[in-house]
């Protein structure tokens, strides 16, 4: 069955059924597979290490391997990988098959042994270590986390078993995302179930983060995409004027979701359900082409793999419809760019959350010492969380008007600041603000319970019912960066108030006493108004919170006294392993600009110059034809061919200073210096380059522009 979209393609429209629940992880490794499979004792030895942290054995590994590799196979699989995630901000694979020696009647067995599983050894020196791996060394080895089900991948290359792994190096520093986040949740786990034997709870075995990651992108036509280097090159348009609409009249956002992107999104669902990822949410997103996908949470480590599956599967997908994803932070300059809201909250393996309220918050003294507990936190550590969230591209988004400001602050709501404020003025709490009935005024709509406190889009650090939303994490990053924080802070501040309260002799009055200490010392970082308003930041700086502006700025809250030793002590970084983030943190950004600033240069020369002397060739020549009539006024091709000229001698000499600048910043050494230069110098004349090219496509003739307009990108799809 065919049918058109609103833009007048023609789209099929896919009629087959499927059953959610029967299609649901099919493709996973998960526990009730492994529970069918395995042997008893071999299936019980590994939940114990999953649930325990105890260290898994080569007997009972070569049984996982070897039952996981038939169920493989069953599924189609030729080639297993350990699928990893380096500083590359991608993941990364290195394919074998599951062939091994040939025999002597010319046939060849397939087999996959426990230390196959456990341990892979790719290159450690190719991928960025930030000096903790020379060229010459060469080894590192990737782990499996058997906490995250193995998987098999259905693609063009056939069917492959996926391995979640981390990543170290020879003399075990980590150099992935996976690795420290293990830890992270390793010391997040110890001082939670600290505090809950504070108050009583002697049956929860296990506290983990839970994370839920929202994830925004937008979707192009490939072809249109193809015809656009700087989309092809970084992601982003690197030039582009604003069509007459953008997203001004809030007619995309939660709008009709067109017949194109629902037969992707389709079948976008349906390959993360197969993978085990809980696809949940679809909707259009405020801007033009832009869209969200939002899963149900899960355990910190896997939300962090199942949200690379899902940016990957994104990608992918879009191919098989004719679109492309872009998931760069700012792909269009004056509409929305993408976030990847990072909602988290703690979790006992009882069912316990630790960050829910209750009906009666002011009463709930737990919850009310993990609130403040992660107030000071955050005001602590404002520093890192920002660091955490910052990247090339989500240097155009934050504190854009448009996401949150590049000030971390905390939104509670008016019940929870109500109590916070009770606290801080008279030392205890006495009541909570109730939620009021909702009168519709229309007699056929039910009259419901509003919630006692309202939201708040523009907080980067929201709290959301019984959950914190970090809106900073930018739409292309990993969540790994912002949990390992949000995990260490926490575990930092849990332990300092244990180990208080351990030594207190009466604990119901040192928990009063040490809430209201942390209510009054950090109640600085709670605000709940308007966070992009420059009022807040003129008020923010009065409260001493930092503000930095860019990934470049933020960078250096790594390498701290104060951070090295909130790291060090719960074993999560090491001072070697932050500096070599450090270093390739700079690395990135210098080398992420260089790669715009040359594409830039190489779009402008190539492309939009000897576009524009076309332009004006054919202006000058119609000026000629009409002048030697005599009979016509050519004022008007006249100052069309001054202002053009005008403009095109502008692009001549910001091209210039962009070309000499970019070659500065090539030639000096990687470091903060290099990077320092490309945020000040390169980036700078980068927008002095645009400014005229931009008014240049609003006068060249379109026919005569040599990629779509924004308006070819984001409106027809």
């Amino acid at each position: 069955m065919s049918g058109a979209d609103s833009c007048g393609t023609s789209v099929m429209i896919e009629t087959e059924k499927f059953s959610v629940s029967e299609i649901f992880g099919e493709n996973v490794f998960n526990d009730s597979v492994m529970q069918a499979r395995l042997p008893k004792k071999t299936y019980k030895r590994l939940r114990e290490v999953i649930e325990g942290g105890h260290e898994l054995d080569l007997v009972t590994a070569d049984v996982v391997a070897h039952e996981m590799k038939e169920w493989a196979i069953e599924q189609g699989a030729t080639h297993f990988t350990h699928w990893f995630q380096p500083l590359t901000g991608v993941t990364a694979e290195k394919h074998d098959s599951f062939i091994t020696a040939p025999m002597e009647n010319g046939k060849v067995l397939m087999s996959f042994s426990g230390k196959e599983l456990i341990k892979g050894e790719p290159d450690a020196s190719s991928f960025p270590s930030g000096g903790l791996r020379a060229t010459f060394e060469a080894r590192g080895y990737t782990a499996w986390d058997c906490t995250s089900p193995a998987f098999v991948r259905h693609d063009a290359a056939g069917a492959t078993l996926c391995i979640p792994t981390a990543f170290c190096s020879y003399t075990g520093e980590a150099l992935d995302q996976k690795t420290p986040l293990l830890r992270s949740m390793e010391a997040i786990n110890d001082q939670a179930l600290r505090l809950l034997r504070l108050f009583g709870n002697t049956t929860s075995k296990r506290v983990t983060p839970s994370v839920g990651a929202e994830q925004e992108y937008f979707i192009v036509d490939r072809e249109k995409y193809l015809k656009r280097k700087d989309l092809v090159f970084t992601g982003r348009t690197l030039f582009g004027a604003m069509p007459p609409k953008g997203q001004e009249m809030d007619d995309h956002y939660y709008g009709v979701i067109r017949e194109r992107i629902g037969s992707y999104m389709k079948d976008v669902n349906k390959e993360l359900w197969k993978l085990g990822v809980s696809a949940k949410t679809q909707h259009n997103e405020a801007a033009p082409a832009q869209h969200e996908l939002a899963p149900i949470y899960a355990e910190c480590n896997v939300a962090a793999d199942h949200n690379q599956l899902i940016m990957e599967t994104l990608k992918k997908v879009a191919g098989r419809h004719g679109l492309h994803c872009l998931l760069h932070e700012k792909p269009f300059a004056g509409v929305n760019g993408s976030g990847k809201h990072d909602n988290w909250s703690l979790t006992t393996d009882d069912g316990i959350n630790l960050l829910d309220p209750g009906s009666t918050p002011h009463e709930n003294i737990q919850f009310l010492l993990v609130l403040t507990c992660l107030l000071k936190a955050v005001d602590k550590h404002a520093d890192l969380l920002r660091a955490s969230a910052a990247d090339v591209g989500n240097d155009h988004r934050l504190g854009a008007n448009e996401a949150p400001p590049a000030i971390l602050s905390v939104y509670l709501g008016e019940q929870l600041e109500d109590v916070i404020a009770q606290l801080v003025s008279t030392g205890s709490a006495t009541h909570s603000i109730k939620g009021e009935m909702l009168e519709t005024g229309v007699k056929t709509l039910p009259d419901f319970m509003k919630d006692a406190t309202d939201r708040n889009r523009t907080s980067p650090f929201a709290f959301t019912g019984n959950k914190f939303e970090f809106r900073m994490v930018g739409s292309q990053a990993s969540i790994a960066p912002p949990n390992v924080v949000l995990n260490t802070i926490a575990a930092e501040v849990f332990a300092e108030a244990c180990d208080i309260l351990e030594q207190a002799e009466n604990f119901d009055d040192a928990v009063h006493d040490l809430i209201k200490k942390y209510a009054i010392e950090h109640q600085r970082i709670i605000f709940n108004g308007n966070g992009y308003s420059e009022e807040w930041v003129v008020e923010a700086e009065k409260r001493g919170l930092p503000n930095f502006k860019t990934m470049v700025d933020a960078i250096p809250a790594y390498a701290t006294d104060k951070a090295v030793a909130l790291f060090e002590k719960f074993g999560v970084f090491n001072r070697a392993e932050l500096e070599s983030r450090i270093e390739i943190e700079y690395a990135t950004y210098a080398k992420t600009i260089n790669i715009e600033a040359r594409a830039m240069i190489d779009i402008a020369s190539k492309q939009i110059i000897p576009a524009v002397i076309r332009y004006t060739t054919d202006l000058a020549n119609s000026w000629n034809a009409v002048k030697a009539t005599g009979i016509a006024d050519v004022s008007v091709q006249s100052e069309l061919l001054a202002e053009t000229s005008g403009y095109l001698a502008d692009v001549k000499r910001a091209l210039k200073k962009l070309t000499e600048v970019t070659e500065q910043a090539a030639s000096m050494s990687e470091g903060k210096e290099q990077a320092v230069y490309y945020k000040e110098e390169v980036t700078v004349a980068m927008e002095q380059l645009r400014v005229p090219v931009d008014k240049l496509e609003m006068i060249v003739d379109k026919d005569l522009w040599p990629m779509p307009s924004y308006g070819d990108l984001i409106f027809e799809v």
